[in-house]
């Protein structure tokens, strides 16, 4: 063999040799480059990043700081209080003293319990108003006015929305007769209390029946009650 022939052979093997190689590692490069692409990107994928913080504006951190809702409390806050305050000003402002002037009261004699008459004061007013203490009673000539019966003082005050009734009962004479200084009154004025308990006014004539009413000295009152039997026992 001829070192022409040789040296031919030599080249075309390297040629041969070195191509194989850079087909091997284009293959290999390929396959890196597909896996890379395969690899899950956790880390990259949109809200599961650790160092991602959400967005906020002034308002919800005060809100969030003070437990509260800001704009509940800046649209319902202020509208809440100037409505409490209305209310409460008209409902402190609306009640006022039972008085001649703002009710209606009648006299009613009754068949049970003997001897007595029920007082009725209806709130013929628009607002609501107080029924202080007990009626003071004028009778036909009566020189003083008569007591009242401590045990029906009530726990309460008896309050009287518009349209509503309070009730006294009136003891006219003893039962049993033992009364002195029995006479038959046909006239009768109703005294009013405030709130100091005082009486006040000339008071409110209230009519009887046509006969009058039999009087002595065991004449008492109750208290002014919310229930009329609680009134008359």
């Amino acid at each position: 063999m001829s070192d022409a022939i040789f040296r031919r052979r030599t080249a075309l093997l390297t040629a041969t040799l070195a191509a194989a190689a850079s087909l091997a590692l284009t293959a290999c490069g390929t396959d890196l480059d597909s896996a890379a692409e395969n690899t899950p990107t956790v880390a990259a994928d949109k809200g599961i990043s650790s160092t991602t913080t959400p967005k906020t504006d002034a308002g919800d951190t005060q809100a969030a700081a003070s437990g509260t809702d800001a704009s509940v409390t800046s649209k319902s806050g202020s509208g809440t209080t100037a409505k409490g305050s209305t209310g409460s000003k008209g409902s402190t402002s609306g009640i006022v003293t039972c008085t001649g002037a703002n009710t209606k009261v009648t006299a009613q004699t009754v068949s049970r319990p003997l001897n007595h008459l029920l007082l009725t004061v209806k709130n013929t007013g628009s607002r609501t108003c107080y029924l202080y203490g007990y009626p003071a009673l004028r009778f036909t000539d009566a020189q003083s006015v008569p007591p009242v019966d401590e045990d029906t003082q009530p726990q309460a005050v008896t309050t009287l929305r518009p349209g509503q009734s309070g009730y006294a009962g009136v003891r006219l004479s003893a039962a049993d007769g033992s009364g002195s200084g029995g006479y038959t009154a046909k006239t009768l004025s109703v005294i009013f209390q405030n709130r100091a308990l005082a009486f006040v006014g000339s008071g409110v004539k209230v009519a009887l029946p046509s006969k009058g009413v039999y009087i002595d000295s065991s004449l008492t009152t109750t208290y002014w009650l919310t229930n009329p039997s609680d009134a008359l026992n």
